[in-house]
């Protein structure tokens, strides 16, 4: 199947593999910012591969990981509300909040709905007049296209029973974050190439110049993982960082026009908490006044919210790549797929959940 196969050679790959070991003189730290490129490089054994060569930690590339508990705590409560449907992605149902998850708000009687695009929460509302119908908005640039494709199409249908509960977050700022931290040892990122294919690369050019670390736009498959860690690792060893698309097959300089002009007449920059980040500078998106109407957050009045309960999940390291995985002590014991103590156990595209599918040990091997 082109464009899959093609990028599935083993010898190309094992090629690959042998051009990055001889090109490096000393391990090298290189982020994957996001959570499919974790789950690539694991199921594909590159981060075995390359044991010794070059050391892979994974980013806060998972937007159902890094939305922060409180969010979480307020689609609960929404959920709750009598004539109220909260619409999520499935992911999201099962993370925990401060004290249950929304699979869990559902169970005991939360109006709780998993759909697979904004757009079939504008159906619901549609069909369901007499509800208020809430989508729990969670996504990297990728997907808030789509988002506000709802919004616009919920006006246009003059639905007055939709709304959103906003928590987009922006992957650039969370990188400056990442960079500015004091125990910060990342030598060179490869960027999410899913992101870059709508807003483009031209904006990191500044974050290369400003932090002095190479920056690789890649794809998913292994050879794409691998050509960009070898071009990542040969800019570090000449000490020349630039931006470089290794996934001209999908990603454009400039991005796609038109999904990022949708998203800038719907939404616009704000500061927003990440799990693991704290509050990140422009770090998110929020509706512009002009659809405040669509602004879950304007049209309930806020609730009290409980305060947090101690959790020993240790998501925020993780996502920062300060701790991997199999370093938790709750990993694989305590902390599950079936009973995860936080998101990145849980979402499809967490890294402790692409840990525990593939087996990995505390010492980074196959069980």
């Amino acid at each position: 199947m082109k464009f899959v196969d093609e990028y599935r050679d083993p010898e190309l790959c094992l090629r690959l593999a042998d051009e990055i070991r001889r090109i490096v003189t000393e391990p090298r730290t290189i982020m994957e910012v996001c959570g499919g490129q974790t789950h690539g490089l694991l199921c594909h054994g590159i981060d075995e591969q390359l044991e010794g060569a070059v050391r892979l930690i994974h980013g806060p590339g998972c937007p159902v990981c890094v939305t922060p508990t409180e969010e979480i705590d307020v689609a609960i409560e929404l959920a709750l509300r009598p004539g109220v449907t909260l619409a999520s992605f499935g992911d999201m149902l099962r993370v925990p909040g401060s004290r249950e998850s929304l699979l869990q708000a559902r169970a005991r009687g939360g109006e709780v709905r998993l759909v697979y695009s904004p757009l079939d929460a504008v159906t619901l509302a549609r069909t369901a007049p007499d509800r208020e119908v809430v989508f729990f908005a969670v996504g990297f640039e990728t997907t808030s296209p789509a988002t506000a494709l709802a919004v616009q199409q919920a006006h246009d249908l003059g639905l007055e029973n939709f709304s959103l509960l906003v928590a987009h977050v922006r992957v650039l700022p969370a990188m400056e974050a990442i960079m500015q931290a004091d125990d910060c040892g990342v030598e060179g990122f490869l960027a999410a190439g899913h992101v870059c294919t709508v807003d483009g690369f031209n904006a990191y050019h500044g974050f290369v110049e400003r932090h002095r670390v190479p920056v690789v736009v890649t794809g998913f498959e292994p050879a794409d993982l691998l050509v960009g860690i070898r071009e990542c690792v040969r800019q570090i060893e000449a000490g020349l960082p630039a931006v470089t698309n290794c996934y001209e097959r999908c990603v454009r300089s400039d991005g796609n026009e038109h999904a990022r002009q949708i998203v800038a007449d719907t939404f616009e920059v704000c500061d927003q908490a990440w799990r693991g980040l704290g509050v990140v500078s422009e770090g998110g998106l929020r509706l512009r006044d002009r659809w405040a109407a669509f602004d879950a957050r304007r049209r309930f009045s806020r609730r009290d919210v409980l305060p947090l309960l101690p959790n020993r999940c240790r998501s925020g390291e993780v996502l920062t790549g300060r701790l991997r995985p199999t370093e938790c002590e709750c990993f694989g014991v305590e902390c599950t797929p079936e009973v995860p103590l936080g998101a990145p156990m849980v979402s499809s595209e967490g890294a402790c959940a692409a840990y525990f599918r593939y087996g990995r040990t505390a010492e980074g091997k196959i069980r």
